[in-house]
């Protein structure tokens, strides 16, 4: 049951449509638009959006609507024997947490875009992908069926595709959003698949009624409750760059620094944990799926650790972090820790943003020189970037107090009381590693001695649209873990009374990531000779090898899929099925000459003809 349609919930629509209308100005604007005017539609539309967010959060929380949701039915999409789904807007705590985290963080990031692309020849398009690329978004976690969803969860895949290949002239570029498509396109076809089995078991794709009819058609366990699950899965860990459909999101660096924020902090990459909190019913059916989501999310952390360890480009290194972090996000979801899993991705859009904004800052200052080894010295060059990259990494490594601290300990936590010890342990040993690896980017980027002419004179950022973005996210990311989510209402709450443990699970979390940072600091502040003695080493040289090539998932693919492919494109090269279909134009075409060459003009063959018919229809009307 939904709220009267009435009062401040009736502009949940302009979510979506501010966005839709800049992105609409911008595309038919065609490249006449200058900057300033467009940097106001492109960031003047997000904000407004982020503006109506605010206004419905404050009435959400003060005057709570019937049920603790409300749905907005805009119009019915279609209607096919019965199958009617409509273009319905639900809000309630999850969408309007995924809502102010997708149009708050987007905002500052479309204002940093506006000082960060100055210069672009291809200005106003990119605000116009950006625009498309947040309405999608809000259309994918404010659908209140899951065709809506799919609608918005396709439509992130294609702005992906365009904002990654943004500068497209680079034909490497085009190649990584080749690949972001493709690769995303594999889970969606499981989605897609798992939406089929949900219809025809269920009769219907409105969520709602999926989450009651499942658990009064299905068993605990049952086989059909884990194959819909199991696909939704296959959805969520191409969209969310999970195993095994990981190897796309650290090439899709490709694109502009202000377009990995958006993608890796506060959009698509948290749309298939979104997806698997959002269906959380069907998951808790089947607890093979479910333990699948927590591996998933536990080998990812892990392997993004170890990757990232050994990237030498800053933002790369900040890719395989993101990686990790949705493991955590994941994690937490197979654990059975909805609600920390969601306060995680909101504290992570906070740091995430912040370091990716600041990353592009020091490209920039360094004449887009994207090496950390290249760099050094620059925390007294530019020390208002060095000053919010640092509190970004604070986040990251959830060093006491700041935001990371309370999310990433809240899943240790529960992971711990919710007897998966083993994903408590491998969240652990990732906690150690985000710390070393985060060490080892800020000490080698910052400290020590310039290794370049670039590093000695860098050029700092200034200006509005450059350091409010990064004070406001660098402030969030800071105190963003006091924020209390009112999830109780949308997700399952679990409730551990033991509190001396808690704390000691907290205490070994802390001791784990200043560890890691300890060592980081040791290692390439100190004794930067036993890192180059273990690269030189024969068997280092070999595991840095494999850690730096992301464990060789690339090649493998490679070679399981795309050599084979480009193999029977040479063998199919004139096209079989071409062939095959451009028979039927062939033979009409000869048929037609056939029958042409008995127009000849002459009058006994044309007597003869109808003699012959003749005798052949009173043939079959004498014989049938």
């Amino acid at each position: 049951m939904s709220s009267p349609l009435s009062g401040v919930f009736d502009l949940l629509f302009l979510a979506f449509a501010f966005p839709l209308v800049g992105f609409a100005i911008l595309a038919f604007a065609r490249g006449h638009l200058a900057e300033t005017p467009a940097a106001i539609v492109g960031v003047g539309s997000i904000g407004l959006s982020f503006l109506v967010t605010i206004v419905l959060g404050i009435e959400f929380l003060r005057h709570p609507p019937v049920d603790h949701f409300h749905t907005q039915v805009l119009w019915t999409w279609m209607n096919v024997d019965g199958f009617a789904p409509q273009f319905a807007l639900r809000l309630d705590a999850l969408s309007l947490t995924m809502l102010g985290v997708i149009t708050g963080v987007g905002f500052f990031i479309h204002l940093f875009a506006a000082w960060y692309m100055r210069g672009d020849d291809g200005y106003d398009r990119f605000f116009s992908y950006m625009n498309l690329f947040v309405a999608s978004m809000i259309f994918l976690v404010l659908g209140d069926n899951l065709l809506f969803l799919y609608f918005g969860w396709e439509g992130v895949g294609l702005c992906s595709y365009l904002l990654i290949g943004f500068w497209y002239q680079d034909p490497a570029n085009g190649a990584a959003a080749r690949k972001a498509f493709v690769v995303t396109r594999v889970g969606d076809t499981f989605m897609a698949i798992g939406l089929f089995i949900l219809f025809h078991e269920l009769g219907t794709l409105d969520i709602q009624e999926l989450l009651v009819k499942a658990p009064q058609e299905w068993e605990v366990g049952s086989q059909i409750a884990t194959l819909a699950a199991l696909l939704l899965l296959g959805g969520a860990v191409g969209k969310s760059a999970q195993l095994p459909l990981q190897t796309w999101l650290p090439d899709a660096m490709a694109g502009p620094t202000p377009v990995s924020a958006l993608i890796h902090a506060a959009t698509m990459v948290t749309a298939g944990v979104y997806l698997v909190a959002r269906t959380h019913v069907l998951f808790e059916l089947s607890p093979v799926a479910l333990t699948a989501v927590g591996w998933v999310g536990a080998l990812t952390l892990l392997l993004a650790g170890f990757t990232a360890l050994t990237q030498t480009d800053i933002k790369r290194v900040l890719a395989y972090s993101t990686m990790s972090q949705i493991g955590y996000m994941f994690l937490a979801l197979g654990a059975g820790a909805w609600g920390a899993g969601i306060f995680h991705l909101m504290t992570h859009a906070f740091f995430k943003a912040l370091l990716f904004l600041s990353a592009g800052s020091v490209i920039l200052a360094m004449h887009h020189e994207q090496d950390m080894f290249r760099m050094g010295g620059l925390r007294d060059k530019i020390p208002f970037v060095f000053a919010v990259f640092v509190i970004g990494c604070l986040g990251l490594i959830a060093f006491p107090l700041t935001s990371g601290f309370f999310s990433k300990d809240e899943i240790l936590w529960q992971a711990w009381a919710g007897g998966h010890k083993d994903l408590y342990y491998a969240g652990l040993l990732g906690a150690f590693m985000t710390a070393l690896y985060t060490g080892r980017m800020v000490f080698v980027t910052f400290f020590g001695a310039p290794r370049t002419e670039a590093a000695k004179d860098p050029h700092a950022g200034h200006g509005f649209a450059h350091t409010v973005p990064l004070a406001v996210l660098a402030f969030f990311a800071l105190v963003g873990g006091v924020i209390h989510l009112p999830l109780e209402s949308v997700l399952p709450e679990r409730h551990y009374d033991d509190v001396s443990a808690k704390h000691t699970i907290e205490a070994v979390s802390i001791a784990a990531s200043l560890g890691g940072l300890a060592l980081a600091a040791f290692l390439f502040l100190k004794a930067p000779g036993v890192v180059d003695a273990v690269a030189t080493n024969p068997a280092g040289s070999l595991l840095r090898r494999y850690w730096f090539a992301a464990w060789g998932f690339d090649w493998l693919y490679d070679r399981l899929f795309v050599q084979p492919y480009l193999w029977f494109t040479r063998v199919n090269a004139k096209d079989a099925a071409d062939v095959a279909i451009g028979l039927i134009p062939t033979t009409l075409r000869a048929l037609h000459g056939a029958a042409a060459r008995t127009q000849g003009g002459q009058l006994r063959w044309y007597a003869m003809g109808m003699a012959a018919g003749a005798v052949i229809v009173l043939g079959a009307a004498v014989l049938l």
